[in-house]
């Protein structure tokens, strides 16, 4: 009882917004390359311990050495996943981008206008803004209000169009901006037969929760990239049951 009497309320927070934002961090590093580099970490701070206990002075050393560098090792290793953390904080709103049924009608544009690209073989890379706000990127490229069609994504990324290169955003039902610069995944994970196309895709996802569909120039093929997934060769159903999924059962989702 002795014990108890001296924890205050501050404490209790204390302790509750610390497991929060260490259980957000393993959400975000969960299935990447930051997760393996986290057990290792562990098993150096582990080997360091069982050094002490032993007497092994040697290796205790080499340990106490390589830990002086953490903090710095920890920024350099964790870049990708502290940006990703730091940009959700900062730019989370509280609704989804599409909540209406014009939004719902541009949705279907979206589809139309992927599946007629690739029917083209017309490589594009159309970027649906989500919570966070891709306002960086957008002030990259040209800036656009103009209402979702499948007319127009086809004129955006024709060959003939100067704003053909680069991604385009779109925020509701608007094209925010077109001619957009993603930035480039490190992954070694995705495949070495995508080009720069899928690879700015999937390093926008990476950073983002944005949803990026990819359609490839060279085979016409549909892929989709969230998160650090990336799932390739969609078909018309199947990418508009993953963006009304994505969209506008949020909640259905996650369950």
């Amino acid at each position: 009882m002795e014990t108890w009497s001296l924890i205050r309320w501050q404490d209790i927070l204390d302790i509750l917004i610390v497991t929060a934002i260490i259980y957000r961090v393993l959400l975000i590093i969960k299935g990447t390359k930051a997760a393996q580099m986290l057990i290792g970490i562990g098993v150096l701070f582990v080997a360091l311990l069982f050094s002490k206990h032993l007497g092994l002075y040697t290796i205790d050393w080499i340990i106490q050495s390589l830990w002086a560098q953490i903090v710095l090792a920890l920024i350099i290793l964790f870049q990708p996943e502290i940006r990703k953390t730091l940009a959700q904080m900062g730019e989370a709103r509280f609704f989804p981008s599409f909540a209406s049924a014009e939004e719902l009608r541009s949705l279907e544009e979206i589809v139309k206008g992927s599946i007629a690209l690739a029917n083209r073989k017309i490589g594009a890379l159309i970027v649906l803004e989500k919570e966070i706000d891709l306002k960086d990127f957008i002030e990259m490229g040209v800036q656009l209000d103009a209402k979702v069609t499948r007319e127009l994504l086809l004129s955006i990324f024709h060959p003939t169009s100067p704003i053909h290169d680069g991604a385009i955003i779109i925020r509701g039902n608007r094209v925010i901006a077109a001619g957009c610069f993603l930035p480039l995944t490190l992954s070694t994970d995705i495949s070495k037969a995508f080009g720069t196309r899928h690879r700015a895709g999937m390093g926008l996802a990476e950073e983002t929760d944005g949803v990026v569909i990819i359609i490839s120039e060279e085979t016409g093929s549909i892929s989709i990239a969230v998160g650090n997934k990336m799932e390739k060769n969609v078909d018309m159903s199947s990418l508009r049951d993953f963006l009304t999924d994505n969209f506008f059962n949020p909640k259905e989702k996650r369950s």
